[in-house]
């Protein structure tokens, strides 16, 4: 059974014991200083890599910021998950194994709440190595070495800003100085009085941060699941597409995609996503990644606590095939994806049947029959609308649950350059180049439709393509759009508990900060808009897309 909460009596023991922890690792603490960090480097350069390697493997990280054997506790690719499960597009049963169920009903945004605290813990967790590393080297610097890892670093506290600032304020185009989050740099000296600086703010330090990478990183690197200028060029084209800098957003695309050319790297194939994929750093499509490792899963249930796990059907140690809780397409966008499109098959449909099952097999089953598998304690069958987009490390049915997670990709590149180009004056190039983008990775007889904007069908390919890896707010903030998750008086494979659709101006959107952040920094304001859904409500809203 999952624990939704920290109560009142269990909060108190946690602000005596765990806040001591929080202190060495999230904003509260303090840092050496640059002479202190610097010195330690010097003394022990050994240690200092391992500082700057563990900058990337706790993003994945099985049981590494709560400590305390929660199913939910595994980083970005957590935040990545409860951000989808608040979203239109990913569906969750409503039962007493869906550890996300606080976000997909959004009492995620209590302040006392674990889903939410971990989401706010992640980035600062990961922005104080960040900080700490950039810090540990004489400012000015030139030395290659240096340079390399203060420029990865900055990529890195520019992407945990982001992962904050898009859901604790509204988007930068309407809500530039309105609060966002606390800025915290290696020059920050004060954390029990650091107020949320403005989004402005914000975005001013992610954009110098990602300007010093792309001029200072290379293209080369020792794995994806390291930045090069491919990654930086990436983020900052990601970054300037939510502030709504088109032509930037457009430019810094082109420049990721040649780069990734230029390492190898192309968008999947028709062949390739005809197979359930997307669980491995080796996939020509990525960019960047996190690598879960079969060392990460040792010890406790670590196994659960994984993208394997929760994302995939195809684990032997997973809650989603032992509890039925599979992740589930929206029937709403499952119904508007063309037939011919073989993104269509990276869900079974209402009668569980996908033409990537007959690519696969489970204890020598094969095709549909998968879907209706029952194995005890192991595999529940298939529930209408589970994905089987998500492969798995180690192979079908192992309880080896070492499935890896896209970051980035190159097909999000394309869509973003598609997006950029039209919304920049360039709309008759962005059709052509969807038209030719569509037709030779996913539908070969894909004509642009009519009967939405093309603004919208740019969306609706975004939410196809990258179903599953943490876009599905971010899109719906930066375009102000609707949450839209049934229409009234249509079916809808919506848990009845989490059958709701919310404004776009809907103060509820907006995250809440955690309990043991505003106990320690007196600066925070919350967010205070707004009040936690009802089903049914705003049955009337539409999206533009699945209308």
């Amino acid at each position: 059974m999952k624990l939704y909460k920290i109560s009142l009596l269990a909060a108190a023991g946690f602000m005596m014991t765990a806040c001591n922890d929080i202190d060495d690792i999230v904003p509260q603490g303090q840092y050496l200083t640059p002479e202190q960090t610097q010195e330690s480097n010097l003394l022990a350069s050994s240690r200092a890599e391992a500082t700057f390697s563990g900058m990337f493997s706790m993003m994945g990280q099985p049981d590494y910021l709560a400590g305390r054997d929660r199913a939910d506790d595994f980083g970005f690719i957590m935040s990545a998950l409860s951000l989808d499960c608040e979203g239109p597009d990913v569906v969750y049963p409503n039962s007493g194994y869906n550890w996300f169920s606080t976000a997909c009903e959004y009492s995620s945004r209590n302040a006392n709440y674990w889903n939410p605290y971990l989401r706010y813990l992640a980035p600062y967790t990961q922005m104080k190595i960040a900080n700490d590393i950039i810090a540990s080297f004489p400012e000015g610097t030139t030395d290659s070495i240096a340079v390399n890892k203060i420029a990865q670093s900055k990529v890195i506290r520019a992407f945990d800003y982001l992962a904050m600032a898009q859901y604790f304020q509204f988007n930068i185009q309407i809500a530039a100085d309105k609060p966002c989050v606390p800025l915290v740099t290696p020059e920050t000296t004060d954390f029990t009085n650091n107020p949320r600086a403005t989004v402005k703010e914000v975005f001013d330090l992610i954009m110098k941060d990602l300007d010093y990478a792309v001029e200072n990183l290379s293209k080369g690197r020792s794995d994806k699941t390291r930045i090069n200028q491919t990654v930086a060029y990436g983020l900052r084209a990601r970054t300037n597409l939510i502030m709504g800098k088109w032509a930037e957003a457009a430019s810094d695309a082109k420049k990721a995609i040649d780069l990734a050319a230029a390492e190898g790297l192309a968008p999947a194939s028709i062949s390739d996503v005809s197979t359930p994929a997307f669980f491995s750093l080796t996939e020509n499509n990525w960019i960047w990644g996190i690598d879960v490792t079969k060392d990460m899963l040792q010890g406790g249930n670590k196994l659960y606590m994984t993208a394997a796990s929760w994302i995939s059907p195809f684990s032997a140690e997973g809650y989603a095939p032992a509890c039925q809780c599979y992740a589930m397409i929206n029937n709403l966008l499952y119904a508007k994806i063309d037939d011919d499109d073989v993104r269509k098959g990276w869900w079974v449909d209402e009668n569980l049947h996908s033409p990537l099952l007959s690519t696969i097999s489970w204890d020598g089953v094969t095709g549909d029959a998968i879907s209706t598998l029952v194995i005890k304690d192991v595999k529940e069958p298939f529930t209408p609308y589970t994905n089987v987009k998500f492969g798995k490390g180690s192979g079908i049915g192992t309880n080896i649950n070492d499935s890896d997670f896209p970051l980035m990709r190159v097909e999000e590149m394309y869509l973003i350059w598609i997006e950029g180009l039209a919304k920049s004056g360039n709309e008759a190039q962005a059709k052509t180049e969807l038209t030719n983008f569509v037709k030779a990775y996913r539908n070969p007889s894909y004509t642009i439709p009519t009967n939405r904007s093309f603004a919208d069908e740019i969306w609706f390919q975004r939410r196809i393509e990258l179903w599953g890896e943490g876009f599905s707010m971010s899109d719906v903030m930066r375009l102000q759009k609707p949450m839209v998750r049934f229409h009234e008086g249509k079916d809808s494979n919506e848990p009845e508990a989490f059958k709701f659709n919310m404004a776009n101006n809907d103060g509820y959107l907006l995250m809440r900060f955690p309990q043991t952040e505003m106990n320690t920094n007196m600066g925070i304001v919350d967010n205070t808009e707004g009040t936690q859904p009802v089903p049914g409500q705003n049955g009337g809203l539409r999206d533009g897309v699945t209308d």
